[in-house]
């Protein structure tokens, strides 16, 4: 396991692979879990945030995988980028975390169509072609990015931790 942490850099290597180790086990304790669900909360907050923003640097990948059958792809990604963002941001603010949840978790239903559409057609994103299986393989990511975003939904009584 500690390999597998090696090769991302600055990784918290041993927290990563303590808490795993533990989990796997079955012994996490409460305050664990809740360690472990801040930091993810962090790490999807900034993934969300910076994923936001790279609608609006460079729009034209986006757009491209945008499904034929829907109006003004461009406009689109801006939308998809600007409610990102929030969502990201939103996951910061303990009084809005769980509306951000709840809109991440919508806006990762909406823009599944560009993501199948994407594999259907081996479209490229900023000219390069990835391999059909690839693009296949990550269609399933989204029930877990909505599966991630959907347990800031729970608790709310303790969202304010």
């Amino acid at each position: 396991m500690h390999r597998i942490f090696a090769i991302i850099p600055h990784a918290p290597s041993s927290a990563v692979t303590s808490t795993a180790r533990h989990l796997l086990r079955g012994q996490i304790t409460a305050y664990r879990l809740r360690h472990l669900k801040t930091i993810l909360r962090y790490v999807l907050a900034i993934g969300m945030i910076y994923a936001g923003m790279a609608h609006f640097r460079n729009p034209e990948p986006f757009s491209n995988i945008v499904p034929d059958w829907l109006p003004a792809h461009r406009g689109l990604v801006y939308v998809s980028g600007f409610f990102e963002i929030l969502g990201g941001a939103g996951l910061l603010v303990p009084r809005t975390r769980r509306a951000a949840a709840w809109g991440l978790v919508a806006l990762y239903i909406a823009v599944f169509p560009a993501n199948v559409n994407m594999a259907l057609h081996d479209l490229p994103i900023k000219g390069r072609h990835f391999p059909p299986l690839l693009l296949w393989l990550r269609l399933p990511l989204q029930a877990v990015l909505i599966a991630w975003a959907y347990w800031y939904t729970r608790d709310a009584a303790k969202q304010e931790e």
